[in-house]
């Protein structure tokens, strides 16, 4: 064979090579998985002093390993802390078909109560806990997010998780049942250009809900039903409402004896 059609020959299965690795990551689609608060503002302080940000970066961790065992590609946002603002985290996921926003709950100030663990005076609540999730309807894909968010709450709780109405209090619902809640301006939802979703994983100012979020094996658990409702959503999902149903502000709140 002449010297520069091996040239040519070889060039060939590299691009085919680089076109079937394209193919594979595209095909199956890039998520995004986004680690919530930095190293600098870690966020909620545990009711045994842990930052918020360890939380989340755990997590995500499972979740980023449990999308990788259903063939998505997986791009981390903000692993290291360092991220500088909340608009990169929305633009770090630009070409994503989905972003999940990891973070950990907390309670009102005036809710917590004093106590000491460790020698440190510190502060819980032991009345809430459990799980809820996040839409904007100032992002561009306001029904797809309540479909992928009603499908992450539903196979939490078919996998035994349940969901906390605590946010209920100020945020009103997209979908009741799977503690789905309307927060248009957080700034990661509502900037992305993508299906976007904020998980609040529990509370941890709970002092038994604090270990149960830390332990692996429940970590693990909770990845791979948050990464099968993603999948489900995004293979199989159509959204019930169009985007403009979807996008309707809330209803005026009742005036008293109206």
């Amino acid at each position: 064979m002449p010297l520069h059609w091996r040239g040519r020959a070889a060039l060939a299965v590299v691009v085919v090579l680089a076109a079937d690795l394209q193919c594979a990551v595209a095909g199956e689609g890039l998520l995004a998985v986004d680690v919530g608060h930095t190293l600098a503002a870690a966020g909620a302080t545990s009711a045994r002093g842990r930052g918020e940000f360890a939380f989340n970066l755990e997590l995500a961790g499972h979740l980023a390993d449990a999308l990788h065992e259903r063939r998505w590609a997986v791009r981390t946002i903000n692993a290291d802390g360092r991220i500088d603002s909340l608009r990169a985290r929305s633009q770090a996921a630009s070409g994503a078909a989905f972003l999940l926003s990891v973070h950990h709950d907390s309670v009102n100030a005036f809710e917590l109560r004093p106590w000491r663990w460790d020698g440190q005076a510190l502060d819980y609540n032991d009345e809430f806990a459990g799980h809820s999730l996040f839409v904007s309807r100032d992002n561009p894909h306001t029904a797809m997010s309540i479909l992928c968010a009603r499908s992450i709450g539903a196979r939490l709780q078919r996998m035994g998780f349940e969901p906390t109405h605590k946010n209920g209090r100020r945020r009103s619902y997209a979908d009741r049942t799977h503690a789905v809640h309307y927060y248009d301006g957080l700034a990661v939802l509502r900037h992305a250009r993508m299906p976007a979703v904020l998980f609040e994983a529990g509370v941890i100012k709970n002092r038994d809900e604090e270990l149960r979020l830390r332990d692996p094996v429940l970590q693990a658990r909770m990845a791979d039903a948050i990464a099968t409702g993603i999948s489900a959503c995004l293979r199989n999902g159509l959204p019930a409402d169009d985007e403009a149903a979807a996008d309707q502000p809330d209803p005026p709140a009742a005036t008293p004896g109206g």
